[in-house]
């Protein structure tokens, strides 16, 4: 096995800050889609409504694993950088490989995520789908 050097944790750095900036928009567009049906579901209860509710609550909290994941990510790489630093080698790539492994845990998170919310959308969507062809 190669050495591991102080380059290989940092190149995870612009990575995990990228997917952590993605996490944090996708969570303040929740916030502002929950004010939005609560409003909603306020001036006119409908089930689609509730099912909007219900399911952004399983999307925000997973989004707040994403976020936690990501970071225990990052948190990972600053301590295999600080272990690479002071000299203990061979525990920086333990530390390295479950900084790995919770990235991985992370975008497994957003991709159960992003199921759900297309899940949503087909609740929307289908919503509409019956009012379009009352119309016709």
């Amino acid at each position: 096995m190669e050495e591991l050097t102080l380059t290989t944790p940092t190149l995870l750095f612009s990575a995990v800050s990228l997917i952590l900036l993605a996490y944090t928009n996708r969570f303040l567009s929740y916030a502002q889609l929950v004010r939005t049906l609560k409003d909603r579901y306020v001036e006119d209860p409908s089930e689609v409504t509730v099912g909007q509710i219900l399911n952004l609550r399983k999307r925000v909290y997973l989004t707040r694993t994403m976020q936690i994941l990501g970071i225990g990510s990052l948190f990972l790489c600053v301590v295999t950088m600080f272990f690479i630093y002071i000299g203990l080698q061979l525990l920086s790539v333990y530390v390295f490989g479950v900084a790995l492994l919770l990235l991985i845990a992370s975008l497994g998170v957003s991709i159960w995520e992003i199921q759900i919310s297309t899940h949503s959308l087909d609740l929307y969507l289908g919503d509409l789908e019956g009012k379009v062809g009352k119309v016709k």
